[in-house]
């Protein structure tokens, strides 16, 4: 079985390949990193006896590669919009042109999608749903339907979103694939254990299971309309538990106008500058009040209600920021709007993201290099999240560990700031986001909030009184074996990321055992 399974894997590792060698891709990719002749050599070898794409040449590299992922169907497109928010693999202006990729893939037929719903709800609730029609959009992992669903005796009108047949199984097959391809190139070539590449494959694998799980879609949404029930100028759609699962999602289809949309928003009597501001500040207060936030939020997915509230849909990618990671991010902006450039530094090393034997100096002096020339401009030009990007570049010189969903904010706060800009062109970011922080640091430092912490903390204490002396016997034998350097925290963090390593590494031996026995066999036979 497990053989079967390893001829599997190579030869989906093959169809990759040559997806990857004839679709114009490694073309893409040698001009952006100059990659070694032997890999080349080998997509080379990879793509005879197939036709290549050549793109048109006055084209960017990155925009090359996004026509080369949407030509290679859609694990490439999920790759590729993931790769968009990882500026740190793969640079600013590669990112910023992966973040154009379409995600639009030919619709399924409706009869598939009725067998779908027959199965996933039952015949009976299937019987409340009526006018259903055609796919009004297609992407990679699902289309959307609307329809009405009888709910007691009243007619609710519902946006119904649908995963495709199989899909799961193509993801995990080429994303395995995949990962095995970013095994091989990080032995082959060194340097590029820096980009992280089997990290980057497994987290997007991690991520694309979840996503292609509606009912945490479904949760995502309801978990984003509790935080933000009570926010004026936000309305998030209510779910229909009963006609969601795994493979379907149903919430109330959104009455609006596209934030796009401009002159019908003006027509309408919306005030341009306050939904631009308002924009701005829910993304900011779902950031760092509720560490948790719509992490797609460009024009395709927000609307505009009668009332002016802000609709959004499309709750597949969420960034969610920990205690310590919504405190960095508050106290960095503020710190930044306040050209206070030590205390910033100072954030950075009570939080452990710079080694502690960096000069805080030199780190200040490295972060005056960001911020100046950023309130040099005019301020109602500066960008919150051009500001991160740049700070995430220099932190990489001191060996700053990547915070992957602090790079998710960033790529949102500058989708989110684009489309606030185009609402109304003379916003000022920082004068919106001020209030937001100042209240978020002041609650932070409040006595009461510090009296609730440490009550909290007590309390977890307290519930672990019973199992104190052996809590205890462990954490001193974890302490010796830090004094020791025998202990590796940051490798406690992802063991499942251990485990694919290992699977990968028994993989290649298993390989290597198999080519050395054909060649064995082959110099016995002749």
């Amino acid at each position: 079985m497990e053989n079967l399974s390893m001829i599997k894997r190579i030869f989906q590792l093959f169809k990759i390949t040559r997806k990857l060698a004839t679709s114009g891709a490694i073309n893409s990719i040698d001009e952006i990193y100059n990659i070694p002749l032997s890999v080349k050599f080998l997509f080379e070898a990879m793509s005879l006896g197939s036709s290549k794409k050549y793109d048109n040449q006055k084209l960017s590299p990155g925009e090359k590669l996004c026509n080369a992922c949407e030509s290679m169907g859609t694990t490439f497109i999920k790759l590729g919009q993931f790769l968009a928010t990882r500026p740190d693999i793969i640079g600013e202006k590669t990112a910023n042109d992966l973040a154009k990729l379409q995600d639009k893939l030919p619709p399924f037929s409706t009869y598939e999608t009725k067998q779908v719903l027959k199965k996933e709800i039952g015949e009976k609730l299937y019987k409340n749903i009526f006018e259903l029609s055609e796919p009004i959009a297609a992407a990679s992992i699902a289309q959307v339907h609307t329809a009405k669903i009888k709910i007691n005796e009243e007619d609710k009108l519902v946006a119904i979103k649908i995963l495709r047949p199989d899909i799961e199984k193509l993801f995990n097959e080429e994303l395995d694939a995949l990962m095995l391809l970013a095994y091989f190139v990080e032995n082959l070539v060194p340097k590029t254990k820096r980009l992280k590449l089997i990290e980057s494959v497994h987290l997007l694998k991690e991520i694309t299971n979840i996503e292609m799980d509606l009912r945490f879609e479904a949760a995502a949404a309801n978990e984003l309309y509790e935080n933000t029930k009570n926010d004026d100028g936000f309305d998030v759609p209510k779910i229909y538990w009963n006609y969601t699962s795994k493979r379907i999602l149903t919430l109330d289809k959104v009455n609006g106008t596209s934030i796009r949309e401009i002159e019908n928003l003006k027509k309408s009597g919306v005030d341009l500058k306050k939904l631009s501001e308002n924009l701005i500040q829910q993304f900011l207060t779902q950031a760092v009040r509720d560490g948790f936030f719509h992490g797609d939020m460009h024009q395709g997915n927000l609307f505009v209600d009668e009332k002016g509230n802000i609709v959004p849909v499309d709750f597949g990618i969420m960034g969610r920021l920990d205690k310590n990671n919504k405190q960095y991010l508050a106290e960095i902006l503020y710190g930044f709007v306040q050209r206070d450039y030590i205390k910033v530094a100072e954030v950075h090393f009570q939080a452990g993201l710079v080694p502690k034997d960096t000069s805080k100096e030199k780190f200040a002096q490295a972060l005056r290099s960001v911020g100046e020339p950023i309130f040099g401009q005019s301020i109602k030009d500066i960008s919150g999240g051009n500001l991160l990007s740049q700070l995430f570049e220099i932190t990489e010189k001191f060996n700053m560990a990547t915070q992957t969903q602090l790079l998710i904010l960033q790529k949102t706060m500058v989708v989110v700031e684009g489309v606030a800009r185009k609402l109304y062109a003379e916003t000022n970011i920082w004068e919106v986001s001020r209030p937001i922080l100042e209240t978020w640091i002041k609650n932070m430092k409040d006595p009461k909030t510090k009296f609730d912490q440490v009550i909290n903390t007590s309390s977890e204490v307290l519930k672990r009184i019973p199992d104190l002396p052996n809590f205890m016997d462990k954490a001193d034998y974890a302490l010796r074996l830090i004094a020791e350097g025998r202990l590796n925290l940051g490798a406690l963090n992802n063991k499942s990321l251990e485990v694919e390593e290992m699977k990968l590494k028994n993989f290649k031996n298993n390989m290597i055992i198999g080519f050395l026995g054909i060649v064995i066999l082959i110099l016995l036979v002749f």
